[in-house]
C-alpha cells in the first residue's frame, strides 16, 4: 500500500480530535488508547475501505497507550504516515514506535509544557501582578492559545517528518529534560527570595541597648527565613505525602498564629 490517501484535512481533523477529548475517555484498562483511536478512527475508515480491515486497524490502536497529550501529537501524525503509506503491513512497526515514542515525550512534555512553562510564567505573572502589573499574565493567557494551533501543527510535523527525526534523537531526548528541569528549579529558586516575605519583629534588649533580630538574620544568610520555610513545605510534600490543599491550610493558621503573637511578619 503506497498512495497515500490522507489530506491536510483528514490530518487536522485527528489533531482537534485528540486535542478536544486528550484524556477525556481515560480509564485504568487502556489509559489513553481510547482517545488515540477516536483521534484517528475518521483517517482509518478513509484509509481501509473494507470494514474487517478497519475494525482490525481501530482496535489495534485500543491499547494501553499514555503519554503527555500536548506531545503526543508527534505520535499521531506520524502513526497516521505509517498507516497511509504502508497499510496493515506496518502493524508491528506502529506498536513498537508508539510503545517506544510515549515515554520519552511524556518526559520532555510533562517538563516543559506541564512544569517549567506554568512554573516560570505564573511564578513570574504572579510576582508582577503583586507589583500591580498584569501584563505577563495577559501574555501568558495569549501563549495558551498559541500553543493550541502549535499542537495541531505538530500532527503536519509528525505525519510529514516526526518518524525520522524522532527515531534519530535518541538520548539527546533525555537531555533536553534534564536540562529543562535543571533550568526550572534555578528559577523557582530565584523567585523564592522575591516572592517569599518572612520577618522575626522581636527585638533583643540589653540595659540600654537594643538589638533586632531580623537584621543579624540577614547579615548571616539574607533570605534565609524564605528559603527554610520554602524547604519545610517541600520536605511535607515530598516526604510527609500532605496533600497541596492541607499545606495551604497549615501555611495560613500558622501565619496567623504567629502575626498573632508577634513572632512573625510580613
Amino acid at each position: 500500500m503506497s498512495k497515500t490517501v490522507l489530506t491536510k484535512k483528514d490530518i487536522t481533523t485527528a489533531a482537534y480530535r485528540w486535542q478536544m477529548m486528550s484524556c477525556s475517555t481515560l480509564n485504568y484498562e487502556v489509559l489513553q488508547g481510547g482517545t488515540f483511536a477516536y483521534a484517528i478512527a475518521p483517517a482509518l475508515r478513509k484509509i481501509y475501505s473494507d470494514d474487517e480491515e478497519f475494525k482490525d486497524a481501530l482496535l489495534s490502536h485500543y491499547r494501553y497507550f499514555n503519554s503527555n497529550p500536548w506531545t503526543v501529537n508527534v505520535i499521531v501524525g506520524a502513526v497516521l504516515a505509517l498507516e497511509d503509506s504502508q497499510g496493515s503491513a506496518a502493524r508491528s512497526t506502529i506498536t513498537e514506535f508508539k510503545t517506544s515514542m510515549m515515554g520519552p515525550l511524556a518526559g520532555i512534555g510533562d517538563t516543559l509544557i506541564f512544569v517549567l512553562f506554568p512554573t516560570i510564567m505564573g511564578s513570574l505573572s504572579g510576582y508582577m501582578l503583586l507589583e500591580g502589573n498584569p501584563f505577563l499574565s495577559v501574555v501568558w493567557s495569549i501563549l495558551w492559545v498559541s500553543l493550541f494551533f502549535l499542537r495541531t501543527r505538530l500532527v503536519h510535523f509528525g505525519y510529514n517528518k516526526g518518524l525520522q527525526i524522532l527515531s534519530s534523537l535518541g538520548e539527546k531526548i533525555t537531555l533536553l529534560t534534564e536540562a529543562a528541569s535543571v533550568l526550572g528549579l534555578v528559577v523557582v529558586g530565584g523567585l523564592i527570595s522575591g516572592v517569599v516575605n518572612i520577618n522575626v519583629p522581636l527585638t533583643f534588649t540589653s540595659g540600654e541597648v537594643t538589638q533586632e533580630i531580623q537584621p543579624l538574620i540577614d547579615q548571616v544568610m539574607p533570605s534565609m527565613l524564605p528559603v527554610v520555610f520554602t524547604f519545610i513545605c517541600y520536605q511535607l510534600l515530598t516526604k510527609k505525602n500532605i496533600s497541596m490543599s492541607k499545606l495551604i491550610l497549615i501555611v495560613i493558621i500558622f501565619s496567623m498564629v504567629a502575626a498573632f503573637f508577634g513572632v512573625l511578619s510580613a
